[in-house]
């Protein structure tokens, strides 16, 4: 419409694909130029119609004036912070190690929430789903999301699909607690939180159909799984552009659960890598909240004023954890450096936790913390190791039994290199029955089985070194090599005592020396 300001790739211009910008006729109208979609621009997967720009955006500048790219920060997290899956945490941690200001938006949002729990909810087991609520929002308008969220939600790899699913992984990504919503009208009748019935089948949203075990978590009607719990919807009551009522999921599982169904299954999700690390319990109905409020924004409704809750009393999980005491002579001992207690409390509570007489209570979110030395390393980690001043350690230590026993290895070592061998390292766990090893029955009773293994190959503790060789050797020969000398030196694992020892084994396969005018053919290697 007139004073839209779009995006103008004039003749000379390569768009993504190659595609270069020529002046012609179109039409039998001369065209010095084209006007672009974000498709064409391939800042998004789809569009409809042109990218309309900012009214502010100046005509004539150079687009990458208008659209300038976010700044990705690309991190890794360990597996005992689930509470960094989360703009919110990553905030927070922010906040705490630069010294600023941290604004908890939860304590923001408005939440209204029943004191009963409504009859419309079943929770079969509160141990594998401590806390499950569920809010329903009438009247929505599905549709595509705001030019905002859809941008937030492309920006970190996610395909925008509506607005009701938008908003879900962006509360996600938010306060990293996972929604699931439901069609309202395609449930028939309560939800239920059971265990799944051994050989259920399941229609993911994945499109594929899954058989479940008995020890694993579903969402359910009255009639059929809806939701493998924790990991993902199904598609029979899935958000879709005709949906007007839906109801949001948010709630927390067991972690192990979640691990093990995911595992499985081999089905995961953003939803399944949060909850099998762990999700803050009393962050489940602020996220909910968030969820209701950006539906009745951007997609209409009227929300019910009722959380439906599995816990004793809605909103309240379980006992907070016993205070931990915290030692400023401790820190000492253990940093070497003195930190001021002032500089201690300015970071613990910058990190969340509040100080009472008791000691310093520990958030929902960080669970990885319960002892002192966890609170120590918290403050070392913001103090920073540079600031801990080195000192010159001992120069001499006796032999113990563990350097005598690194040197006796060094020694077979050099002697196996010497003898023209390589050394090899192979992986401790080997399938039940490895490479040229058929194990008896008494053999089979004494190995040591992984409880949850990855794969097949991967299933037993390794009984001896053999495995790992001929797997090498085996390899080898298939890439062409003529001769194969190896040696490994390695833990072994039984259940007879000890259930650990050393072992050393050694490979030889094909000639012993290369063909030559004085040996000929050569000779092939042998027990002598």
């Amino acid at each position: 419409k007139v004073g839209d300001k779009v995006p103008l790739a004039l003749p000379g211009a390569t768009l993504p694909g190659d595609f270069t910008i020529k002046a012609g006729k179109l039409r039998g109208v001369e065209s010095n130029g084209m006007l672009c979609s974000a498709k064409e621009l391939n800042i998004a997967e789809d569009a409809d119609g042109l990218l309309i720009l900012p009214s502010e955006s100046k005509v004539g500048a150079p687009i990458a004036d208008v659209l300038r790219g976010d700044t990705v920060l690309d991190l890794e997290i360990t597996p005992n912070r689930p509470d960094l899956l989360s703009v919110t945490g990553i905030a927070r941690e922010i906040a705490t190690l630069t010294a600023k200001t941290f604004k908890d938006p939860r304590a923001s949002i408005p939440q209204s929430v029943s004191a009963e729990v409504k009859v419309g909810l079943a929770v079969s087991d509160p141990v594998l789903c401590p806390f499950y609520t569920a809010r329903a929002v009438r009247g929505v308008k599905v549709g595509s999301s705001p030019e905002w969220l859809r941008a937030k939600i492309e920006a970190v790899g996610l395909r925008s699909i509506n607005n009701i699913v938008d908003l879900t992984n962006y509360v996600m990504l938010e306060l990293g607690q996972p929604l699931h919503a439901f069609d309202a009208d395609k449930l028939d009748g309560a939800l239920q939180v059971r265990l799944a019935h051994e050989g259920e089948e399941f229609r993911a949203l994945d499109g594929k159909t899954y058989k479940l075990a008995a020890n694993q978590v579903v969402i359910t009607d009255q009639r059929r799984a809806v939701a493998i719990a924790g990991v993902m919807g199904g598609e029979e009551t899935g958000v879709t552009d005709g949906t007007v009522n839906v109801i949001f999921e948010s709630a927390c599982f067991q972690p192990q659960s979640i691990r093990r169904t995911s595992r499985t299954l081999g089905l995961s999700s953003d939803s399944s890598y949060r909850f099998e690390r762990g999700v803050d319990a009393e962050g489940v109905l602020p996220a909910s909240a968030r969820a209701t409020q950006l539906a009745t924004e951007i997609a209409g409704g009227t929300a019910e004023n009722v959380v439906w809750a599995s816990a004793e009393r809605s909103g309240e999980i379980g006992l907070k954890p016993t205070p931990l005491s915290l030692r400023a002579s401790r820190v000492a001992a253990l940093l070497g450096v003195e930190v001021p207690q002032t500089r201690i409390d300015q970071i613990l509570t910058g990190f969340g936790l509040t100080k009472s007489a008791e000691g310093w209570q520990v958030p929902s979110f960080r669970a990885d913390l319960t002892r002192e030395v966890d609170l120590i390393e918290e403050v070392a980690r913001v103090v920073g190791m540079e600031t801990i001043p080195a000192r010159t350690q001992a120069r001499f230590a006796g032999a113990s039994a563990t350097d005598r026993n690194y040197d006796r290895a060094m020694t077979l070592r050099r002697a196996f290199v010497a003898q023209g061998f390589h050394e090899a390292r192979s992986i401790t766990l080997v399938p039940a029955e490895p490479l040229g090893l058929k194990f008896t029955q008494t053999d089979a009773a004494s190995l040591l089985r992984v409880k949850n293994p990855m794969n097949d190959d991967q299933v037993v503790l390794r009984p001896g070194l053999l495995h790992g060789l001929l797997t090498a050797v085996r390899d080898n020969l298939r890439a062409g090599a003529k001769s194969v000398r190896l040696f490994e030196i390695g833990r072994v694992f039984g259940t007879q005592r000890p259930e650990e020892s050393t072992h050393a084994a050694a490979v030889l396969a094909g000639p012993l020396a290369e063909r030559n005018w004085r040996s000929g053919e050569g000779r092939g290697a042998d027990i002598f």
